[in-house]
């Protein structure tokens, strides 16, 4: 490739050369042979043999000489290829340089050809280019860079430069490989000259000559003078830049004379003076290099040189100049070291200059020179840009103007408009350091130099953070350092390594508590090291100098800072301040540098709570009045206080007022800043960042973290989390910062979580203190609690709209709390609710939780427990808190306590036990405040006292729930606890109240504190009697006496009575026998029941316990509460009851005595005050069923355990005392109380009968049969109030008759028999209607049982069954009264004896059956009565209103009546008793046939059917005429009683209802009259109206049939045909009769009774005929009705039938006849009917009467 290009080019040259220059021709021609005649296989070799060749280069030379300018370039181009690849000879360099710089003077392309080649021939021939060939070499760079094309000049100066910086790299190599010596001159330097080898010396005087040139004076060893400055000043830039270590390097120090007396002195002098643009950047850049590079050779001129810097900076200069400076400080900032170096140089040395102590300060005036430009106001804004830049301007103009983009016409943005700090308009592109290019100054923003302050303000943090954090880490967690960095959202302000240092790793704890999550996991030591105490580091000396420079500077770096905070910067400049400022403040505090750390803490905090915030809220919460401030409930989380800073509310939207307030905080954001926004957050969280990781070395200053939190919180608490809008810093529209704005406030509620998280974490980091780091942080969380005890002047008393409410907040905060006060001022009296106060103490509570093993670990001064519980204490029990704050203190000691309860489980049993009791003792402690009898409280203040007792106590349940089955000690502490809500009362010896100077009911503080005790109580008797000591036994009664006693709650009273119950199995189940005797109640030797029962040791403790429990429980049963006493009484009871098979006879004899019968009488004494007139009837009315409660436990408790009492001596007296108590109860005429008595005896008889009782003997009977036959219990007046029903004392009254008389049946007399029936016929009339539904179906269950009596009773004793029967027959006779009271009766009374009655038919009906035989019950009349009493329902039949579901009352007396007549009428012939006895007997049974065929069929009641009770009553009337016909025609039956009969049977024979004109025949009085029959052959009125037959008309006929039966003869054969179903035989005729009465033939009593029927049978016959007669003419020839016409067949074929009695009708005058009589009488009749059948032509009628008329013609002899 090369060998082509040589040859083509020197074939060129030779070309172009052959007219006039032969010289170089020839040369030429020598030097293609040459090339021709080299054989080489590559370029190596090639350039091996041409370097060897001197001669070949020589037409090159002599072309470049010629300046002819195609000669020349074929030349360069050649010489060029030889220089690339090393083809020169070294020989010839000197020519070849010369041709290069004759060469100059062509063409473009030959000057850039020649500009390319020297770096290659200098870097190929480095060796050999040295001294004067350097300086030639340079001198061309020179020469070109003198002509005008800008192309060629710059290229040169890229050359030269180019060329320099291989000058000194010959150096730096030279320096390397080259031994000591070959010295080829020396140079001067400070302590002397120096000598040097050829490389240093070719640098040294070229550097000298530069800066000579750059000086504008003549170099010593470059032959060119014409060196720009500016390109002079690159170059030494150049040089200083990228070859420091020459210059620091000891072997050249002829460089650092040089920079010493030659650069530093012009760059300072020159900057002094008025440079241009140009000029001063490189001047800047040079002066930047020597401050990095060469600082340490330079002390005293770069001290000069930073001061000249500051001074520039300070001055009102330029404002490009003045951003020089801040961008050379920028970048000194920027390397820590190198700020460390030049603390040490100057500031950190006497007599220096303090240069980084004065450049902080000038920070400070730079930052506060011009307030408008940088938005200074009272807090941080966002910043504004100028409204007009846009302008007249097109929007691509903007955009490049917004861009950084100058010089486009208008220029850039007029940023003399724009407001604030801002990375729109605040920064440049490129930073004027940096735009060499430039001639003149840039547009530099105005706001600029501020934002390069607040980088170097960010820069020296993140030093001194880089630099320190590492070294504070103890050794043994660097291998922990990598711990993961908690999420900080957007807007975090903790940068990543102070997250990674102050982040710990996670500890497991035991007692971790499930409530509290914590947000990061902690280092096991958190304590970090100071690294200033590690005097034996390396870096010891380092360490040093950062605290001082802190020390120094933290006055200057804090004013800067502070100005910013409150000036208008973006998000991003904003965030970098506060991390800067959070990071200065870290590395203070690690250093343990406390002034400044408390500095900035204070600071950070005015800038998270803003003074004028903080104050506007103040006023706000000052002038709001007290109803209007939002009281809610408080949460339960201790890590939550009401509606503050760490609660949940600020997610949800707010409603109501604090809705309201909130839109109007947004809106008037810009104006009136009242509540906290997103920029105030980011500051507080960051300062509890520093709380985090400089929490066990803050000491006192934790108070400022935590009032500054405390103020934040009661900020938002009064706003409601209203976030607030961030302001902007101008009132003209800009949409950025409008948008910026919206986007801070939309965060604000990411911020509110994230400080919520940080908070966590700052408490949560204090359970890695030590114990002395962690009570300085409890000791200043209780001093955030406003203490109100010490009266003030200030908030209490001055007026709200005194402008003395607003704090003082200007000044430094200070860890002695003196600007504590501030936050009073929302609390202006007691009873308003102070958020601040509310946040102490949920801090409190919360970092107690926290570290609950500590606390529990450790004795309680050291720990903080005695500070803490002591504060909480004193909180809850102060009179001037108010009384929210008061109930939150209450709260979050009872959560400590519980959550300690639950930590301590995992303790051994001596430690557990020893906390335990701590625990107990606090909660005590905090109720001893309360209970002062002299405690001034006002009503209101007296009601939290209660609220606070109530929450104690709630939280004593709830350590018992959780903890109870492990507690080991402090019971006694926990009754004690229990108790402390009564006020102290006395008990008896005897364990009763003592009724002198005792009120009569228990006093409480308050009816609100009792569930909550009570709760604590009931829990120990369900689940831990068992752990109780026993000492504690005794305390437990008196608290179970006490909790019954009170009259506040009753339920709890009656619950409390139950215990007594699980107290008394828990002692019954310690031991198997309980020794009870009579020493035990009455000892001899006077000690007391309390005694024996306190006294564990004594034997009979646990009986003497049982025996008070017993006593103290009867004392409950005379309270005046029914519901409370009747549990008492039952479960005393019961406890008797459960627990009798324990209690031998002495005991039962003991706990009868001392219990029982002590009970029945002060229940007598108090029913005895109750019945005085004055007694409310309520309250009399309670104690009677309290009587009941007694009296019926008392039965059941004694019949279970009668074959015990009975077995003991005393039996018989404990039972007459017994029923001495009953009788007492009795003669209080009480129904309930009567029932109960006699239920309790008859319980107690009942029991007699299993086995044979000792001592249950006759006496006992006599006892209880006397107390029964006593007699009815009744009510007397004044106690039928309540009670009016009196059926179930009746019951019971005759419900203990049955056992009674189980008892004394086998000593029975009649006397006991008569007197039984009398009280039970009482028992029936006093019985009252009651509830029972109706007694019509189903007996009453009184009824039933005194039914079920009689049937027990005896009848084999004489006059028993008259006695019985009469008493039945009564019980009969009681539903059947007058029929004109039936109505009422059934109308006004429940009781019908319906039911009743049909029950004694049948007892009736057996028991006459069972005795017919016996002739008293004739004689003495009890017969006769009960027939009267079953005659009653026969005759009233349908009369009777009430109809049963089962079978009717009249058909069952006619079935009883039937089956008594046929059992003792045979007997009636036998008796000897008197006639009349007789007669009214038969009477009787006329009267039941009478009411058998009659009824009432006009009206009859519902559901009855008629064809059905009329067969019913034909058969028992067929029945009974058996029984009675002929015994009827006796002589001894009156006339009367068979006329009654007889007309009976006419009257119910009757089918149709006669004409009125024959009522008088029916009716009148001469029915007997037989003259009377002659007005029935007179006729009639005839009527149209067809009457229909009776509904009973079966039984008419079968009364006519029975008419026609009883005239009939009996003589003859042929008798009336009488239908009797089934077939009933009469009487036969009495053989032997038994009595005196004489003996009558059965004819003569047919003749009787025919005697007395016939004239009914005559006249019977006659109406019918009548009818005939009478109606048929007016119907014409239309039939007679269907009935009618049968009743008038039927009648005429039975008179043509019968043959009567020849007796039983008078002879007809002048006619004979013997059978045909009745035919005779009804003739005139026969003949009217036979003429009007004969007209009508009633064939059927006519017949019948035609053979009625030859009956007639035959007895006439016709």
């Amino acid at each position: 490739m090369t060998t082509q290009l040589l040859s083509s080019e020197l074939t060129n040259l030779i070309q172009e050369s052959k007219r006039k220059h032969n010289d170089l021709r020839q040369a030429a021609e020598k030097s293609l042979e040459e090339l021709k005649g080299i054989r080489a296989a590559n370029e190596a070799q090639l350039a091996a043999e041409l370097s060897q060749r001197v001669n070949f280069v020589n037409p090159f030379v002599i072309a470049c000489g010629t300046r002819n300018a195609k000669f020349t370039g074929i030349a360069i181009v050649c010489l060029s290829r030889l220089i690339l690849v090393t083809a020169l000879p070294p020989s010839k360099l000197s020519p070849v340089l010369e041709a290069l710089r004759e060469a100059t003077s062509a063409g473009l392309d030959v000057q850039l050809k020649i500009l390319q080649a020297l770096p290659t021939l200098l870097q190929n021939y480095s060796k050999e280019i040295q001294g004067d060939l350097l300086v030639t070499a340079l001198n061309i760079c020179f020469i070109l860079q003198t002509t005008k094309n800008a192309v060629v000049n710059n290229t040169s100066a890229a050359t030269l430069q180019q060329l320099v910086m291989t000058v000194f790299e010959k150096v730096a190599v030279e320096d390397k490989s080259a031994p000591d010596g070959n010295f080829v001159g020396s140079a001067p330097a400070s302590d002397g000259e120096v000598q040097l080898r050829a490389a240093s010396m070719d640098a040294y005087r070229i550097f000298k000559d530069i800066c000579l040139m750059t000086e504008n004076q003549r170099p010593e060893y470059l032959r060119f003078t014409g060196l720009p400055q500016t390109f002079g000043l690159e170059l030494i830039e150049s040089v200083l830049s990228q070859h420091a270590p020459i210059f620091t390097d000891s072997r050249h120090l002829e460089q650092a004379y040089i920079l010493r007396t030659r650069v530093m002195p012009f760059v300072i002098k020159e900057l002094s003076g008025k440079p241009n643009f140009a000029t001063s950047v490189r001047l800047v850049r040079i002066l930047y290099t020597l401050l990095r590079k060469h600082l340490e050779i330079l002390p005293s001129e770069g001290g000069e040189a930073l001061d000249t810097l500051t001074q520039l900076l300070d001055q009102d200069a330029a404002a490009w100049k003045r951003a020089l400076c801040m961008e050379v400080f920028r970048g000194i900032f920027s390397e820590p070291p190198l700020l460390r170096r030049i603390f040490t140089l100057y500031d950190s040395k006497e007599g220096e200059k303090a240069v980084l102590k004065n450049l902080t300060a000038t920070f400070v005036r730079v930052s506060t020179e011009k307030p408008a430009v940088i938005g200074l106001g009272h807090q941080s804004s966002i910043p504004v840009a100028n409204p007009y830049a846009n302008m007249g301007g097109s929007s691509d103009q903007a955009m490049l103007e917004a861009s950084g983009v100058t010089g486009i016409i208008s220029g850039s943005v007029s940023e003399g408009h724009n407001t604030g700090v801002s990375s729109q308009w605040s920064t440049v592109r490129v930073a004027c350091i940096d735009q060499l290019d430039k001639t003149e100054p840039p547009s530099v923003p105005e706001s600029y130099v501020y934002a390069l302050t607040l980088s170097c303000i960010t820069s020296l943090s993140e030093g001194l953070a880089k630099f320190i954090l590492p070294l504070t880490v103890p050794p043994d967690s660097r291998a922990r350092k990598r711990a993961k960095q908690s999420e900080s959202g957007r807007e975090s302000p903790a940068p990543t390594e102070d997250d990674s240092i102050a982040s710990k790793t996670a500890v497991e704890r035991a007692t971790t508590i499930s409530s509290i999550e914590r947000s990061g996991s902690f280092k096991k030591n958190p304590v970090p090291l100071n690294p200033l105490a590690v005097k034996d580091h390396p870096l010891h000396t380092e360490v040093k100098i950062c605290a001082a420079i802190i020390d120094e500077c933290w006055p200057a770096i804090l004013a800067t800072c502070s100005t910013f905070l409150n000036a208008a910067l973006d998000s991003e400049y904003y965030h970098g301040l506060v991390r800067a400022f959070q990071k200065f403040a870290h590395v203070a505090g690690l250093l343990h540098l406390t002034t400044p750390r408390d500095a900035f803490l204070t600071t950070l905090g005015k800038a998270a709570v803003p003074p004028n915030v903080f104050t506007a809220c103040l006023n706000a919460g000052a002038s709001k009045p007290p109803a209007s401030s939002p009281v809610s409930e408080t949460p339960n989380s201790i890590l939550s206080n009401a509606r503050g800073l760490l609660s949940v509310d600020s997610l949800v939207t707010p409603v109501g007022a604090a809705g309201e307030r909130q839109r109007q905080a947004s809106m008037d954001a810009n104006t009136v800043p009242q509540t906290l926004n997103t920029r105030n957050l980011l500051c507080l969280r960051a300062l509890l960042n520093l709380g985090i990781a400089l929490g066990p070395t803050l000491g006192g200053s934790w108070s400022i973290v935590l009032e500054t939190l405390q103020q934040a919180d009661f900020v938002l608490f009064t706003t409601g989390k209203a976030p607030g809008r961030t302001p902007i810093a101008g009132k003209g529209p800009d949409a950025r910062a409008e948008n910026e704005a919206a986007s801070l406030l939309a965060n604000f509620s990411t911020e509110i979580r994230a400080v919520e998280t940080a908070a966590s974490r700052l408490f949560e980091s204090t359970v890695d203190f030590p114990n002395g780091a962690f009570v300085e942080v409890v000791d200043a969380i209780c001093g955030l609690l406003d203490q109100p005890t010490e009266p003030t002047s200030e908030p209490s008393s001055r007026p709200q709209s005194s402008p003395s409410l607003t704090p003082p907040v200007q000044g430094l905060r200070t860890p002695s709390g003196q600007h504590r006060r501030l936050v009073s001022g929302s609390s202006t009296t007691p009873t308003r609710p102070s958020q601040e106060d509310q946040f102490a103490l949920a801090k409190i509570g919360e970092i107690a939780t926290i570290n609950i093993e500590r606390l529990l670990s450790y004795p309680p001064v050291v720990s903080g427990w005695a500070r803490i519980t002591t504060e909480l204490i004193g909180a809850l029990s102060s009179v001037t808190y108010a009384t929210q704050i008061r109930n939150r203190a209450a709260e979050i000691l009872v959560h400590l306590i519980l959550d300690a309860a639950k930590a301590v489980g995992g303790f051994d049993d001596e430690t557990r036990g020893r906390v335990q009791l701590r625990l107990l003792e606090a909660l005590r402690d905090s109720l001893l405040p309360l209970q002062v009898e002299d405690r001034a409280v006002s009503v209101a203040t007296h009601f939290t006292d209660i609220d606070i007792h109530k929450i104690i106590l709630e939280g004593l349940k709830s350590l018992l729930d959780d903890s109870g089955d492990a507690l080991l000690s402090g019971w006694e502490i926990t009754f004690e606890i229990i108790g402390s809500i009564f006020i102290p009362r006395r008990f008896g010896s005897d364990g009763t109240r003592e009724a002198s100077n005792q009120s009569p009911a228990l006093t409480t503080r308050s009816a609100k504190l009792i569930r909550s005790a009570f709760n604590s109580l009931q829990l120990i008797c369900s689940d831990f009697l068992g752990s109780l000591p026993k000492s504690c036994f005794l305390i437990l009664v008196d608290t179970l006496y006490k909790f019954c006693s009170q009259d506040d709650d009753l339920n709890i009273a009656l619950t409390t009575v139950t215990f007594f119950w699980v107290l008394s199995d828990f002692l019954s189940g310690r031991s198997k026998l309980l020794p009870i005797t009579d020493n035990l109640v009455d000892d001899p030797d006077g000690v007391s029941l309390v005694e024996k029962a306190s006294n564990a040791e004594d034997a009979s403790s646990d009986a003497a316990l049982w025996m008070l429990l017993l006593l103290r429980l009867t004392t409950v049963t005379t309270d005046q509460r029914l519901d409370l006493r009747n549990s008492a009484i039952h479960t005393l009871l019961r406890i008797f009851d459960a627990y009798g098979d324990k209690l031998g006879p002495e005991a039962w004899s003991v706990c009868i005595k001392a219990v029982i019968f002590k009970l029945l009488s002060s229940i007598e004494k108090e029913l005895e005050d109750v019945g005085k007139s004055d007694v409310d009837e309520k309250v009399r009315y309670d104690w009677h069923d309290t009587a009941v409660v007694v009296l019926n436990g008392i039965s059941t408790l004694l019949a279970n355990y009668l074959d015990v009492l009975t077995v003991h001596p005393t039996f018989n007296s404990y039972w007459q005392q017994l029923l001495g108590h009953f009788a007492s109860l009795l003669d209080f005429q009480v129904l309930e109380i009567s029932t109960a008595t006699f239920k309790a005896l008859t319980q107690m008889l009942s029991q007699s009968q299993n086995g044979t009782k000792q001592n249950f003997n006759k006496t006992t009977i006599d006892l209880a049969w006397d107390l029964w036959s006593r007699g009815v219990p009744v009510s007397k007046a004044g106690n039928t109030g309540k009670i009016t029903d009196n059926q179930n004392c009746l019951l019971a009254y005759v419900a203990a008759l049955r056992d009674v008389y189980r008892l004394i049946q086998v000593n029975l007399t009649v006397d006991h028999i008569r007197r039984m029936l009398t009280l039970l016929r009482e028992v029936m009339q006093l019985a009252t209607p009651g509830s029972y539904v109706a007694d019509i179906d189903h007996v009453t269950p009184l009824q039933g049982q005194v039914l079920e009596v009689i049937k027990l009773l005896r009848t084999d004793l004489p006059g028993a069954p008259s006695a019985l029967i009469s008493q039945i027959s009564e019980f009969i006779s009681l539903a059947f009264t007058e029929e004109q009271g039936m109505s009422s009766q059934r109308n006004s009374q429940k009781r019908t004896y319906v039911a009743m009655s049909k029950a004694s038919m049948s007892i009736l009906q057996t028991l006459i059956v069972d005795h017919a035989s016996d002739a008293n019950i004739y004689s003495d009349g009890a017969f006769l009565t009960a027939l009267t009493a079953l005659s009653r329902p026969i005759v009233l039949k349908y009369r009777f209103p009430i109809i049963t579901k089962t079978e009717q009352p009249w058909k069952l007396a006619t079935t009883s009546a039937l089956v008594i007549l046929e059992a003792t009428l045979p007997q009636l012939h036998k008796l000897d008793g008197s006639r009349s006895n007789l007669q009214d007997i038969w009477e009787m049974i006329v009267t039941i046939a009478n009411g058998i065929i009659s009824a009432d069929c006009d009206a009859p009641p519902d559901r009855v059917n008629i064809a059905e009770d009329q067969d019913f009553d034909i058969s028992s009337f067929l029945k009974l005429r058996e029984l009675i016909i002929p015994s009827l025609g006796a002589e001894v039956v009156a006339d009367k009683t068979r006329k009654v009969f007889a007309e009976n049977l006419f009257r119910m024979s009757i089918i149709h209802a006669p004409a009125p004109a024959e009522s008088s025949l029916i009716y009148g009085s001469n029915e007997g009259d037989m003259a009377g029959l002659s007005n029935l052959y007179k006729p009639r009125r005839g009527r149209t109206i067809d009457p229909p037959p009776t509904k009973r008309e079966k039984m008419c006929y079968i009364c006519v049939d029975e008419l026609f039966a009883l005239v009939n003869s009996h003589h003859e054969a042929s008798t009336p045909h009488i239908m009797v179903q089934p077939p009933t035989p009469a009487f036969s005729p009495p053989n032997a009769p038994a009595s005196n009465l004489p003996f009558e033939a059965p004819h003569a009593l047919r003749v009787r009774l025919a005697r007395t029927a016939a004239p009914y049978l005559i006249l019977r016959a006659a109406l019918t005929l009548r009818a005939y007669i009478a109606d048929q003419p007016l119907r014409g020839r239309m039939p007679q009705p269907l009935s009618q016409r049968k009743e008038l067949a039927r009648m005429l074929e039975r008179l043509v039938e019968l043959k009567s009695e020849p007796e039983a009708i008078p002879d007809t005058p002048n006619v004979e006849s013997e059978s045909r009589k009745h035919l005779l009488r009804l003739y005139p009749l026969l003949v009217s009917a036979t003429s009007v059948a004969g007209t009508s032509g009633d064939e059927g009628v006519l017949k019948l009467l035609t053979q009625a008329l030859k009956v007639v013609g035959t007895e006439l002899g016709v």
